[in-house]
């Protein structure tokens, strides 16, 4: 059984910063592109910023130079920092990741979180 728990989430000014984190548990082989997604009240689910196992990163248009995405593979953590908080970036934010599990270490599955809501408001 693999999990992903998000953490972080919570009410912040406009201008503020948060700090996501999602940690993966369970029967792990290993873990390959993990991913932020968010969705907003009426709106379709986005994808946010996504990182490699390797550290290369994505990130959508509307959080480029505010938000950076992170990971450390040893502790099977993925971070988002959310900084320059908008009132438009409330929403729920998922983690997202490609696994392998010990049963079964060369077929990939997508796990998801359970969501963390962040809300940007005076």
């Amino acid at each position: 059984q693999v999990q992903l728990v998000e953490s972080g989430g919570g009410l912040v000014q406009p201008g503020g910063s948060l700090r996501l984190s999602c940690a993966a548990s369970g029967s792990i082989f290993s873990i390959y592109d993990m991913r932020w997604y968010r969705q907003a009240p009426g709106k379709q689910r986005e994808l946010v910023a996504g990182i490699t196992r390797g550290g290369a990163t994505n990130y959508a248009d509307s959080v480029k130079g505010r938000f950076t995405i992170s990971r450390d593979n040893g502790k099977k953590v993925v971070y988002l920092q959310m900084n320059s908080l908008k009132p438009e970036d409330t929403a729920v934010y998922y983690c997202n990741a490609d696994i392998t599990s010990v049963q079964a270490p060369l077929r990939k599955n997508d796990y998801w979180g359970q969501g963390t809501q962040v809300t940007v408001s005076s």
